[in-house]
């Protein structure tokens, strides 16, 4: 039997989200009658309001085939694009939510097992523990169905998860003994607020982090490659002081490396204090173990950091300080899909076109740049949702309001949306092609960029009044390479000087553009690293 493992390594084993399970999260189908019934067997009448459709689809996930399962799914992200975000899938899922929450009530059982004075709950043997991790372990899409089931009687999750672990440990003859301690001086939010930690900090250190590097090498590859390309610069839309391609490209390698460093920087917090962030229920039961100690050792021991003041909930302060700094991450690379739009727009790039692939339904020649729209709209999706739940999450009335807790359902959307974006952009990226020739053209048409670099030698030599003699021949005119040598020819200017501004050309007048270009890797640094510890 085939497993599928993801490099979630925690705590000593390696979390596999496994294919052994039917029916699998990645294999949906229908049968061929119920496939087909959602269309074929459909009614439609047109009353007098409007259309209304009858659907008898009575879709069920069966065997096999996702594609027709997916064509029901309301979120796109579930359905036309869920072959290009699944990775995100066994950690923000249903699935993955219940996993997590199962895996922190097992280790806090074990925890307690660990703790002299808990008498009432002895240290396990090795089977025992053994027994214990396995149910991580060999978690299983089967095992989350059943825990589905029990809430529908339970009405409620996190109890859900408890009386799973407590029906699928009475049979053991050392766990059935200690039943009662799953959960033991736990709110919810205790399990909770740590299960959104831990799948967000595993997500974005074996999902997210790797797509922001790839997108940083993708830049640096193009400003190294180009470092020597010279093109005109456009300042509010007008021609500038040129620039080179490869430099601009460095300009997104270093914006995007900084803010992905700073991203995996932010700390994971998590609480374990009980119902109002005070161990009352704890220090009511065993008034002589220091719980604030213990409940540190616990939070550590799952790799987050421990914050020792809290209500109910874990105030989500880094959660608003992680989606920023994505935020922020997604920012950069809008900016550089709105550029490189236009860039294409102007023929400073060529599209690689793709055998069979439809640029436009109607115009043949058109190779439209679908691969950056589509990441600058995945990009605006991402941080409508972010900066949302960052605004919002840090807010919680009193001790606790229940806002929170459907908001954070949606942490895996605008983290989801944006690695469609990186992936979108570095699609585009590869079909890039770079017009040399239409480049030259431009700065050919534009010598009265020029006027910069004269007038400021003008300035060094003391000729009067540089900067208005430049504005009375460039500006509103026609300007040329003619026009500027006989400017020069006339100046008041040194052999040498003279003749390095008449050998000037746009082309060349780039300044350390290349140079800048060219050293990208030494100045932004390894990013292959990138990870929340």
């Amino acid at each position: 039997m085939e497993a599928t493992t993801f490099g979630s390594v925690r705590g000593g084993y390696v979390h596999r989200f496994s294919r052994r399970l039917r029916p699998s999260i990645t294999s949906y189908s229908f049968s061929r009658r119920r496939q087909c019934g959602a269309v074929l067997n459909s009614t439609s009448t047109v009353p007098a309001k409007g259309l209304t459709f009858n659907c008898r689809s009575q879709m069920e996930p069966v065997n096999g085939d996702l594609e027709s399962f997916s064509l029901m799914m309301l979120s796109p992200l579930d359905g036309r694009y869920q072959p290009k975000v699944k990775e995100l899938q066994p950690f923000f899922s249903e699935y993955g939510l219940i996993f997590h929450r199962v895996l922190v009530e097992v280790k806090w059982l074990l925890k307690l097992s660990e703790i002299p004075e808990v008498k009432e709950v002895p240290t396990f043997s090795q089977e025992t523990r053994a027994f214990l991790e396995n149910i991580i372990q060999e978690f299983s899409l089967c095992d989350a169905r059943e825990v589905k089931e029990i809430e529908k009687v339970t009405n409620h999750d996190v109890k859900a998860v408890e009386y799973f672990l407590k029906q699928k440990c009475k049979s053991h003859p050392e766990i059935s003994k200690v039943l009662e301690f799953f959960h033991f001086a736990c709110t919810s939010e205790d399990i909770n607020n740590l299960a959104y930690g831990l799948m967000l900090k595993d997500a974005m250190n074996t999902v997210m982090f790797p797509f922001m590097a790839d997108l940083c090498k993708a830049f640096c590859a193009l400003a190294k490659d180009n470092a020597h390309v010279s093109m005109l610069s456009r300042t509010h839309g007008q021609s500038a002081s040129p620039t080179t391609l490869g430099k601009e490209m460095a300009i997104f390698a270093y914006r995007l490396g900084y803010r992905a460093q700073r991203t995996s920087e932010v700390r994971i917090f998590g609480k374990f204090a009980g119902a109002v962030g005070n161990y009352n229920a704890h220090k009511i039961a065993y008034p002589e173990i220091d719980w604030p100690r213990i409940a540190r050792e616990f939070v550590t021991s799952l790799g987050l950091q421990f914050n020792p003041y809290v209500t109910q909930i874990e105030p989500h302060d880094y959660m608003a300080e992680l989606f920023d700094n994505i935020t922020m991450f997604n920012n950069v690379l809008a900016d550089f899909d709105d550029d490189v739009w236009n860039y294409i727009s102007l023929g400073y790039f060529k599209q690689l076109t793709k055998e069979g692939e439809i640029g436009s339904s109607t115009m043949p020649h058109k190779v439209n740049p679908i691969d950056f729209e589509n990441s600058r709209g995945n990009l605006y999706m991402a941080n409508q949702n972010l900066s949302g739940l960052s605004m919002k999450l840090p807010i919680s009335r009193m001790q606790r309001d229940l806002v929170d807790s459907t908001l954070l359902r949606n942490v895996g959307v605008g983290l989801a949306h944006s690695l469609l974006a990186y992936k979108n952009a570095l699609q585009g990226i590869k079909k890039l092609q770079v017009n040399e020739l239409r480049l030259t053209e431009d700065l050919e048409k534009n010598w009265e960029v020029l006027a910069e670099a004269i007038q400021t030698v003008m300035r060094r030599y003391a000729v009067p009044e540089p900067y208005e003699k430049l504005k009375e021949l460039t500006r509103g005119r026609a300007v040329n390479k003619e026009n500027i040598s006989s400017f020069i020819q006339n100046l008041d200017l040194p052999e040498e000087p003279k003749s390095n501004l008449l050998n000037l050309t746009p082309h060349l007048y780039i300044g350390e553009a290349e140079n800048l270009a060219r050293s990208i890797d030494e100045v932004l640094g390894p990013l292959s690293g990138l990870k929340i510890n």
